[in-house]
């Protein structure tokens, strides 16, 4: 293994997971299997989740999007942490989240507005502040 590679998904894991609490998945799977923990992370984290392709902002809006209509709101709430993280606004993400409605239908919206509200208590950022523009 490379030190880039090490470095690569040392910086990733710390930019996107900084603050999230709770389990994180590499903490999982390092309990069943040490070794194959590592060659996981260093793939999705150092490979795919670093590449330059497109922003992590982009990327992030893209896995809640994913994981919104797959309904798995465990890991949305690690990936939400993850979007606010690389600078993705609450207005951004709840309009990825509500653009779902198009193709899981509404309960799953609410479900990950529900898991997107407690991201935001667990930061101090609720209530939202919303722009005047869209108050009533």
């Amino acid at each position: 293994m490379s030190e880039d590679l090490k470095e690569r998904t040392q910086k990733t894991a710390e930019l996107y997971f900084q603050n999230a609490p709770g389990e994180r998945p590499y903490d999982l799977w390092r309990s069943f299997d040490k070794d194959l923990a590592k060659e996981i992370s260093l793939f999705y984290t150092g490979k795919l989740y670093a590449r330059e392709k497109i922003p992590h902002s982009l990327r992030q809006l893209v896995t809640i999007a994913a994981l919104t209509v797959l309904e798995r709101t465990e890991e949305l709430k690690l990936h939400l942490h993850a979007a606010l993280n690389v600078g993705c606004t609450p207005a951004e993400v709840t309009e990825v989240i509500f653009q779902m409605a198009t193709y899981a239908g509404l309960p799953v919206v609410n479900s990950a507005l529900k898991t997107f509200r407690s991201v935001l208590q667990e930061r101090g950022l609720w209530p939202l502040t919303l722009p005047s523009s869209l108050r009533d």
